[in-house]
């Protein structure tokens, strides 16, 4: 994906994935209580991010146009390809250089395998 969230736009978007379909007044509220924005700083964002393609402002109704798995797949998918030249081996071989892997995790990435095999 070309569209990158910087750290306080991903905190945004969180709360919008988690509660949309939401109006503009349930929208407000969170942020003033999740991140202690201004009204006007949370419809700024939520501009900013509906030019962008993320969400959908329609008659005081906050829809999401691209969902949080998506988003987080496109953005993993770009990475490994810009830093693995596209190869999940390496990258996989990359982190579990650095880090264990705990047997269940072993068993979720081996499910992962055959539920792609079975494709």
């Amino acid at each position: 994906m070309e569209h990158k969230l910087g750290a306080v736009e991903s905190r945004f978007a969180d709360i919008v994935w988690s509660h949309a379909p939401l109006s503009t007044g349930e929208l407000v509220k969170l942020c003033e209580e999740q991140l202690h924005w201004k009204r006007t700083t949370t419809y700024t964002v939520l501009k900013k991010l509906g030019e962008r393609g993320f969400f959908l402002l329609r008659d005081g109704t906050v829809t999401a146009l691209i969902s949080r798995e998506d988003y987080y797949a496109a953005r993993s998918e770009g990475f490994v390809e810009e830093t693995f030249q596209g190869s999940l081996p390496a990258f996989i071989a990359a982190f579990t250089k650095k880090k264990t892997l705990t047997r269940e995790e072993i068993a979720q990435i081996k499910q992962m395998i055959d539920d792609c095999q079975e494709r």
